[in-house]
């Protein structure tokens, strides 16, 4: 009979598995924002967030059916899960694409890396959770990286409108995301499994997205291209479902703290892939602005995987 494997062999195939469930949901979600730019176009910001999220809920449900998993009940549960979706994965996303049409995909990234800075914030103002000195100074460390970052553009001739509508839908799509991540922490805690609760909150997202479409005039078009189609099923396959689940898996082997370090690589891959396939040009200053931004949001991590349960 074969030798059964020691425990410094199990100790190492556990570390190494557990590394592939850290880059797989990082590189994923690093790259998400580069191919969000392929929904950009032909078809309205609005329709694509409707188009994706309609196929991921389909997708994580039936996932969900597959293993057994049953969905919440009760009135009051959905209800929930309908703000949840409208906050989470309605209005934050269609800002995201909004902010995409002016923005390289990386910057984009680096704003929503702050969302770290936004829960903290919410959490002190709704929660009354205390905000130790570590969280301050991260939180003054990713501002002044921001204003670097965006320095060489805010400085010269490219300040123009749309540089700051970017921003703008930037900034308002992190702050709408970060409350809907302290929405979830409520609905959660209240006993709504997390991943049947979250396809359903990304089927009613796409409920109300089709909803305003049909409302507003906004043309509920589908883009058969190929390009379009492929983008649509990386953020859906991969983005929303498959990067979903193997970060839960994360989560629950090592823990929030650990697994939210993830927050501090996405935007180091996303500007890698901005530099490579957008023509993004570095400046010093947003060298410095990049490394400021992550310095902040490490400090502000590991504040908050310090601070008492």
């Amino acid at each position: 009979m074969p030798a059964a494997p020691s425990a410094t062999t199990e100790l190492r195939a556990t570390s190494a598995s557990t590394l592939v469930l850290f880059f797989v949901p990082t590189a994923i979600w690093g790259t998400t924002w580069l191919v969000i730019k392929f929904q950009l176009g032909r078809v309205a910001p609005e329709a694509s967030v409707a188009w994706r999220f309609a196929l991921a809920s389909a997708l994580l449900l039936g996932w969900c059916a597959a293993r057994g998993l049953a969905l919440p009940r009760g009135w009051a549960s959905h209800l929930r899960l309908v703000a949840l979706g409208f906050l989470l994965f309605g209005l934050n996303y269609v800002l995201t694409y909004r902010a995409e049409l002016s923005l390289a995909s990386g910057l984009v990234a680096v704003l929503f890396a702050t969302m770290v800075f936004w829960n903290l914030l919410g959490a002190r103002l709704l929660f009354g959770a205390p905000a130790p000195r570590a969280v301050v100074l991260g939180g003054v460390l990713g501002l002044a990286g921001l204003v670097l970052l965006f320095w060489p553009e805010l400085a010269g001739l490219e300040a123009d409108e749309r540089l700051v509508a970017g921003v703008a839908y930037a900034v308002g799509g992190t702050a709408v995301a970060s409350a809907g991540n302290l929405l979830s922490q409520r609905v959660f805690a209240g006993g709504v499994p997390v991943v049947p609760g979250t396809g359903l909150a990304m089927g009613y997202a796409a409920l109300l997205l089709f909803g305003w479409c049909l409302a507003s005039g906004v043309p509920l078009t589908f883009d058969a291209s190929a390009p379009y189609v492929l983008s649509l099923a990386y953020l859906a396959v991969l983005g929303s479902v498959v990067a979903f689940v193997t970060y839960l898996t994360l989560l629950q082997r090592v823990g929030a703290g650990r697994a939210g370090y993830t927050a501090a690589v996405i935007p180091v891959v996303a500007m890698l892939a901005s530099t490579l396939f957008e023509a993004y040009r570095w400046s010093g200053s947003a060298v410095a602005g990049l490394c400021l931004v992550l310095a902040g949001t490490v400090l502000v991590l590991r504040a908050k995987a310090r601070a008492p349960a």
